[in-house]
């Protein structure tokens, strides 16, 4: 017997509800290709239709259940997830541990001051060198207090008086102001003095102006010494 389809005239020649299947069963095969080009490792099995020689019934029936496989595939192939063993376990990377605060710096020890006596405070007028090393020291120990140490308000603000006298009384004499001594204390009152006009006399000094404060303080006394 000859096969159903001889010719491609004969295949033109079927009615539109064949031609419009076919194009479907085209369009979905196309889609079905395209996605399965970007599924991860989609299986599929292989099924092979025989066509025979068959009623116009038949055919339509064929046309049918090829459609319907083609909208299947497409379906499952959008859906396809990559499968595991039972036994494969997904390894998830352990966070990284958070570094440890860092450790706050250790403060400077720039030496042990005596606590000015309540007696102590202010200038003789009567020898410049002692008046001098006396400021020293007492700038020495404003220096290096710490918030919350005693009687911290009251010593800071006899300081600043006894400074505020020692520039007033001793830069009037031409013969001290041109010492090199004089130059360097005057230089750290200001420091220590501008210190209390920022943040009053209950704060403790910041350390870079500290570290600074303490090396004038060391070639203050270098220069007394020396009687400079």
């Amino acid at each position: 017997s000859s096969p159903a389809w001889t010719s491609s005239s004969s295949l033109s020649a079927a009615n539109p509800t064949r031609r419009a299947v076919m194009r479907v069963i085209a369009i979905f095969l196309a889609f079905a290709a395209t996605a399965q080009a970007f599924a991860p490792a989609p299986r599929f099995a292989r099924a092979t239709t025989a066509m025979t020689a068959a009623p116009e019934g038949s055919r339509r029936a064929f046309f049918g259940k090829a459609s319907a496989a083609a909208v299947v595939g497409v379906v499952g192939t959008s859906f396809v997830q990559p499968s595991f063993a039972d036994d494969e376990v997904a390894e998830v990377a352990a966070p990284a541990p958070a570094p440890a605060p860092a450790a706050p710096p250790a403060k400077a020890n720039y030496g042990t001051f005596p606590v000015p006596a309540a007696d102590e405070w202010g200038i003789s007028g009567k020898d410049y060198y002692a008046d001098a090393a006396k400021v020293t020291k007492h700038m020495q120990y404003a220096t290096q207090m710490d918030k919350g140490t005693a009687n911290m308000d009251t010593i800071n603000k006899n300081m600043k008086k006894e400074m505020v006298d020692f520039v007033s009384f001793y830069r009037r004499f031409s013969n001290v102001a041109g010492k090199q001594s004089f130059s360097t204390l005057y230089t750290a009152i200001n420091v220590l003095a501008g210190h209390y006009t920022s943040y009053g006399t209950k704060f403790p000094v910041p350390e870079k102006r500290r570290k600074r404060l303490y090396q004038e303080y060391s070639e203050i006394e270098k220069n007394i010494k020396k009687g400079r």
